[in-house]
C-alpha cells in the first residue's frame, strides 16, 4: 500500500486541514500523520469521523502522499493544490511554514500576477 495521509475541512472556516502526529489537525501537508498500511488508514479515518462527530472538520478521506526529502507531496494535482492554497493571485496563497505566502514556492500560479483590481 502506498503512504497517506487523512484530509478535511475545518467546519469553522473551510480551511484545508491534515490529522497530525499529535493527533490534532494542522494546516500543513508536512505535519499529518503518514501511515502505509490499510488497518492504520482504516484507525485514522475513525479518528477524523469522532472530530466529524464533534464539528471539527467535514468529509475526512485518505489521500496518497509520497516523502520527498524531508516533505511531503500529494500525488493528485487536486490535494498539491489545496495543500498549497488557491492557484490565483500569490498574495492569496497559503504561505509555508513561518514564511508570508509570497514566496515564489508557495503558490501554484502560473499566471501573470500583477493585479488589476
Amino acid at each position: 500500500m502506498a503512504q497517506h495521509v487523512v484530509t478535511a475541512n475545518r467546519l469553522g472556516d473551510g480551511g484545508v486541514v491534515y490529522l497530525s502526529t499529535a493527533g490534532g489537525w494542522t494546516e500543513w501537508l508536512s505535519e499529518a500523520d503518514i501511515v502505509d498500511s490499510d488497518a492504520d488508514e482504516a484507525r485514522l479515518l475513525a479518528i477524523a469521523e469522532r472530530a466529524v462527530a464533534a464539528r471539527l472538520v467535514v468529509a475526512p478521506y485518505a489521500i496518497p502522499v509520497e516523502r520527498q526529502g524531508a516533505s511531503l507531496k500529494a500525488l493528485s494535482q487536486r490535494e498539491r493544490i489545496r495543500a498549497k492554497g488557491p492557484t490565483i493571485h500569490p498574495q492569496f496563497c497559503k504561505p509555508e511554514a513561518g514564511g508570508t505566502g509570497l514566496e515564489s514556492s508557495a503558490c501554484m500560479s502560473t499566471t501573470n500576477t500583477t493585479a488589476h483590481w
